[in-house]
């Protein structure tokens, strides 16, 4: 019952967004991810 989680009503919303920005900024955090 994670974030992650496509069970949970929260979980769709979360992954939806999450999916969203993870592109977006993915390119920023990658230096810092790494890290």
């Amino acid at each position: 019952m994670g974030k992650g989680d496509k069970k949970t009503r929260r979980g769709k919303i979360w992954r939806h967004s999450y999916g969203k920005t993870r592109l977006k900024a993915n390119r920023k955090r990658a230096k810092a991810v790494k890290q």
